[in-house]
């Protein structure tokens, strides 16, 4: 399951970092808010260089809808109802700057975008409150957004909320850009460098230990989805999510707007410039947290036969996945990894990092040179306020209690068996060590199925062959080898030690 922006990509790759190298500022990913923040500090003079796990763009933001937009399907509801009108005009504001600084840097260097309307559309008349409730919030904050009671489209809907001159572009032509002008200005990005760990080192400097040696430096800010360091707990107060996307040739006019589903199952459509001159379209959706279905190919064939029920010609091209995170009181989290510390995050966007990502830079460098947006508050890291979401916090955490138990429960009566077929897998118990088991590309593999994050038995992902696990979103390929954190660890091959629950602690 490939992207369809990494088709055409052009982004040179990058060596993998010297060990022993020494920064005043070190950025963990490389995807939109990691490559906007180097660049802002490259460009206030800044010693700061970027590491990448694997390839820029390989992450969150080569893989999204990449919707430019303000009008963030039912985003603007949900903040109300958590935190009240102050924090959504706070939420709108900062988006807002993150879309203006997008915008005009995408005039700048020329990176292609389309201005296109945003629709929150109502898909059955039960989801018609919604759309108007989206209505109301976003107007009390300040958008000029608009009912529309009849929409001319192809697909289910009763009535939408709109909002005009919002954008659309190519996820990796803007990183490509981004990553070309921050090494124009003398920074430095290392690929294929996964960071494992940081502690202390001398003369109050962070070691950050990578995969390839160590490096130093005296602020790091993780960029990386969910931070990869568990200090400040970040990953139980956020809820990974995998949705889907599908491109297609289609015969029938393409909608020219952003359309996006009030409520589940979720769909979103947007159409793009196709590479001959044609146009596509874009449908996404049938998302689910991570880990916790049972069989991912079917909610991509669901997507696919959705459209092609409403689009009759289209002609699937390519599809592919992405991973969000949702926080559990509904705003991002920028800001220290724990109060008063030199580690900075950004992570919490709930699938609309285009314009979170960047606001969540413009926060992160206003911290580190003295001068953060009025809005940086509501963002916050650390907020008092949060209190309100214990409740939120302890559901999503007794559900994943609950995948822990049931995953280690599920090895009590399953033993060997056959090799699996080819694109399956399975977990089963050897002795008492639950074992991982796959055939892809007639190759078949054994590995622990235990996550070396906090002990969840992974599962698996029969549409993208792939070890997930129902914890906190940490996904493996066939082989193990680790592909998004919060785990920093691949699983370890079967003749390896086993590691138990809970045996990692950064």
């Amino acid at each position: 399951m490939r992207s369809l922006w990494l088709n055409d990509a052009e982004v040179p790759a990058r060596l993998r970092l010297m060990p022993g190298l020494r920064f005043d500022t070190v950025v963990i990913g490389a995807g939109l808010t990691g490559l906007v923040t180097a660049l802002l500090l490259a460009e206030s003079g800044v010693d700061v260089a970027v590491l990448e796990s694997r390839r820029v763009g390989a992450g969150t933001t080569g893989a999204s809808t990449a919707k430019v937009s303000l009008l963030q399907g039912i985003r603007a509801q949900r903040i109300r109802g958590r935190h009240g009108d102050r924090a959504v005009t706070d939420y709108v504001e900062a988006n807002r700057e993150g879309q203006q600084w997008l915008l005009r840097y995408c005039a700048e260097h020329s990176v292609p975008v389309q201005r296109v309307p945003a629709l929150t559309y109502a898909q059955s008349e039960s989801e018609i409150y919604a759309v108007r409730r989206e209505y109301e919030a976003t107007r009390a904050a300040g958008l000029a957004t608009t009912l529309v009671e009849d929409l001319d489209a192809r697909f289910p809907a009763h009535g939408a909320v709109r909002l005009d001159n919002q954008a659309q572009l190519d996820p990796m032509a803007l990183l490509a850009s981004l990553a070309a002008d921050i090494e124009s200005r003398g920074a430095s990005i290392f690929e294929s460098t996964r960071a494992k760990g940081v502690h202390s080192g001398e003369h109050d400097q962070l070691v950050i230990e990578t995969e390839h040696g160590d490096l130093v430096a005296r602020t790091i800010i993780l960029a990386t989805g969910t931070p990869i360091l568990d200090r400040g707990g970040f990953f139980a107060r956020l809820t990974a999510e995998r949705s889907y996307l599908g491109a297609f040739r289609v015969a029938e006019p393409i909608p020219h707007e952003m359309f996006i589903s009030a409520g589940a199952p979720t769909r979103s459509l947007r159409y793009t410039p196709g590479p001959d001159g044609t146009e596509l379209l874009l449908v996404g959706g049938n998302g689910h947290v991570v880990g916790r279905t049972n069989a991912a190919s079917r909610r991509v064939e669901e997507l696919i036969a959705w459209t092609r029920r409403c689009f009759p010609t289209a002609e699937p091209l390519q599809s592919w996945s992405a991973q969000d995170y949702h926080p559990v009181d509904e705003l991002p989290y920028v800001g220290p990894l724990l109060p008063g510390n030199r580690i900075l995050l950004a992570t919490g966007y709930a699938k609309w990092g285009l314009t979170n990502g960047i606001a969540a830079a413009l926060a992160l460098v206003g911290r580190i040179n003295g001068k953060p947006p009025r809005w940086a508050a509501t963002f916050a890291s650390w907020r008092p306020r949060e209190l309100k979401s214990i409740p939120a916090a302890v559901f999503a955490n007794s559900s994943v209690a609950q995948q822990l138990s049931f995953g280690w429960l599920r090895m009590l009566g399953t033993g060997l068996g056959a090799a699996p077929a080819e694109g399956s897998g399975r977990v089963e118990r050897h002795g008492l060590r639950p074992t991982a088991v796959c055939t892809v590309d007639g190759a078949t593999t054994e590995v622990s199925a235990v996550c070396p994050h906090l002990g969840g038995v992974v599962r698996w992902n029969d549409a993208e062959r792939s070890w997930d696990c129902p914890l906190h979103g940490s996904r493996f390929a066939a082989d193990g080898t680790l592909l998004e954190g919060p785990a920093t660890d691949s699983l370890t091959p079967i003749s390896g030690p086993f590691p138990g629950p809970g045996s990692r602690e950064l």
